[in-house]
């Protein structure tokens, strides 16, 4: 694994460039992975990327290999789509339930908390490096906040399954650091939709937020193309 430019600062942002790595094939399926080298190539040490592996594993993109090393696993394009979809349909369902029982005052303060600090993040007008692991806890707050609203754990540990497969988590963010104009455009996107999402559980328009959280699961996976991203061995991944 070559050294790349601009390291990553935190445990965030190491999982967001091993993903994008993965993504556009520097990290091939089948490539073993282990933390010193990973860490040298990094620029960091290895506490951030131990807590990357681990997540990277439990997002179905690494898997372990013998007693400390991991493996790059292999997927398709299908296997993504239908992942994403998976997980825009149970989050569009939670987000319908929430408009139709309305938003609790402790709901309704974390959503717009998150949608503060979104903007905050954007208000420069370009991304820093830090940037990438404050946006992926925000948008994960986010997403939790409205899933675990409900009465239920059904559609949440349905989601939680469906997590373990690559890409389908809310906060699988991959970050192209060669194209950050182009990440940010897209992250200006994924902030406009959670407002136009906050507004719809606001008015109680329950067919028209689960439109929209099934539309805002593609941010990362169709929209980087259209913004200019580059695009690794699975077409139209993120970065």
């Amino acid at each position: 694994m070559d050294p790349i430019e601009a390291p990553p600062s935190d445990s965030s942002s190491v999982v967001a460039t091993l993903r994008q790595l993965i993504v556009n094939g520097r990290l091939a399926a089948g490539e073993r992975l282990a933390e010193i080298p990973v860490a040298e190539s990094l620029g960091v040490s290895r506490t951030p990327v131990r807590l990357a592996f681990r997540s990277l594993e439990q997002e179905g993109l690494l898997a372990k290999a013998g007693k400390r090393g991991y493996v790059v696993r292999s997927f398709s394009e299908a296997d993504v789509r239908a992942a994403v979809e998976v997980r825009g349909t149970l989050e569009g369902l939670a987000a319908r339930h929430l408009a139709e029982r309305g938003m609790s005052a402790e709901v309704r303060a974390t959503l717009a908390a998150c949608i503060t600090e979104g903007a905050t993040v954007l208000a420069k007008g370009h991304l820093v490096e830090e940037d990438v692991g404050r946006w992926s806890r925000l948008n994960k707050r986010f997403h939790d906040a409205l899933v675990d609203a409900h009465e239920s754990r059904v559609i949440a540990d349905a989601i939680a399954r469906n997590n373990h497969l690559p890409f389908a988590s809310a906060d699988s963010i991959a970050l192209d650091r060669a194209a950050l104009p182009g990440e940010y455009q897209k992250l200006r996107i994924a902030q406009l939709q959670h407002q136009l999402v906050f507004d719809a559980l606001d008015r109680r328009e329950s067919a028209r937020v689960e439109m929209l959280m099934r539309e805002h699961a593609w941010v990362g996976f169709r929209y980087g193309q259209m913004l200019g991203l580059e695009t690794g061995p699975i077409a139209g991944l993120p970065g």
